[in-house]
């Protein structure tokens, strides 16, 4: 039996008696896929305006000058702004701005603007994992009120045509990030007057399209060890989490390794809305990657489309060498490092269940139609007012066939400071994608040895 049909009979059997299945889509919906849609669902035509470029099946192959896991080169070098959006003219570009964008060029108008350069739909995948996606379009269902999936097998577009801010989601939260990475990046709480101190963190990740082939890795989504190796005093803490399918009737598994004590913990706190590690309360354990977890305490409703400058083809920002200082400024990034550009985002709004707790009341979620990454969000308190505003600068890593971020932004409009993560531009390496670890790897047992 072939890795795909192990996965996908395993998964069928354990979520049998689950609850009602949600509908999935149709024969003739799938048959969209790769014709007037992209492989992922996405529109492949451009706009009405020319201002989005059809997508021609991305940028793909080994760019001139690519270095896997060194170095990484703007594939448009010579390209300058179209034109740059600030504070004084931001109300001839609100059509195509979100709110949290417009509420970070008026709170920082005197230094955050936005330049936009040209669009380019650069985001691809490869080949066998469009494939995957168009065998199991018409299988894959939302179950347990939609809060899990069954049938998914090895797809990572589980819903190229979403009709619920659920299935928006899913896409987002088990899209294709390569089999699995290796990667040191450093996390910054830059304070108001631009201080900061980094930590750095090594992350080992692997997703279910990476992960070994046994039945109790049907219902994997990913397995991760994140260690700490600066500062000082939190060198040797390592969490490792696992998340699967249906993150209600199957919580994450988390566990941490505390240094000083030398001892392994469970760590059921590592989710939701609990302070990131190291975050000095900055970001919630959900923050990260965007969006992670289960979605059970909001509901989800999808808002339809929009053409909006998002950040795209981040390559300037991620270029060997650069300074953090030269990145990290006062109150934001450094804004002649950042790249926008018209895309079409999907909107998914979440507002908390009755009952339910969260820091955030509300949040709003764009995201890109061609990769199901997340890569805006607005994060509102309790009282209604937009407290936090998220950005992630997407490029595509041509060496892997795989769009993903290099850096995460999280703005903190009413403290005035703001976290960054995934920054690499100065560590031995960025990221290797050929990482792979036995299944025993990712284990409470072995957590120890990981972190000496």
């Amino acid at each position: 039996m072939n890795r795909k049909t192990l996965l996908g009979a395993a998964l069928v059997a354990l979520m049998a008696g689950s609850g009602p299945a949600l509908a999935k889509i149709t024969e003739a919906e799938a048959a969209r896929l790769g014709q007037d849609l992209t492989p992922l669902g996405a529109e492949k035509a451009g706009n009405a305006d020319g201002s989005i470029p059809a997508w021609d099946g991305g940028l793909t192959g080994m760019l001139p000058g690519v270095v896997p896991g060194i170095s990484r080169p703007d594939p448009f070098p010579n390209e300058k702004p179209l034109f740059t959006i600030r504070a004084a003219n931001v109300e001839t570009y609100k059509d195509r701005l979100t709110p949290g964008q417009i509420a970070l060029l008026k709170r920082y108008g005197d230094t955050f603007y936005m330049n936009v350069y040209p669009t380019h739909r650069t985001a691809a995948l490869p080949p066998e994992v469009y494939q995957r996606i168009k065998e199991q379009a018409t299988k894959v269902e939302l179950e347990d009120g939609g809060y899990g999936l069954s049938n998914l097998g090895l797809s990572t577009v589980p819903f190229p045509i979403p009709k619920t801010g659920q299935e928006a989601i899913w896409n987002h939260l088990v899209r294709y990030r390569g089999q699995a990475f290796d990667r040191r990046v450093i996390q910054a709480v830059v304070k108001r007057d631009g201080g900061f101190t980094p930590m750095i963190y090594h992350d080992l990740l692997t997703f279910r399209s990476g992960t070994p082939e046994t039945p109790d890795n049907a219902d994997i989504v990913l397995k991760i060890v994140q260690k700490i190796l600066q500062p000082q005093q939190l060198s040797g803490t390592t969490l490792l989490g696992i998340d699967r399918l249906n993150p209600v009737r199957q919580p994450r598994q988390a566990w941490m390794y505390n240094a000083g004590a030398r001892r392994v913990m469970r760590a059921p706190e590592i989710g939701y809305d609990n302070p990131g590690i190291g975050s000095d309360g900055a970001r919630t354990n959900d923050n990260y990657e965007m969006f992670n977890g289960g979605l059970d305490r909001y509901d989800w409703k999808l808002l339809g489309k929009r053409e909006v400058y998002i950040p795209y083809n981040a390559n300037r920002l991620d270029a060997r060498g650069i300074p953090y200082t030269d990145i990290l400024k006062p109150n934001h990034l450094n804004p002649e490092l950042l790249r926008y550009e018209l895309h079409r985002v999907w909107v998914v709004e979440a507002t908390l269940k009755e009952g339910m707790r969260h820091l955030y009341a509300r949040r709003t979620y764009y995201l890109d139609e061609d990769s199901w990454s997340i890569v805006g969000g607005e994060h509102y308190d309790g009282r209604g007012e937009l407290w936090r505003v998220s950005e992630a600068h997407l490029l595509q890593y041509t060496e892997a066939t795989v769009p993903f971020y290099c850096v995460e932004t999280l703005y903190d409009l009413l403290g005035d400071r703001y976290i960054a993560f995934g920054m690499n531009n100065n560590e031995p390496y960025e990221i290797k994608f050929d990482w792979r670890a036995d299944d025993d790897f990712y284990t409470p047992s072995n957590l120890r040895r990981i972190a000496d």
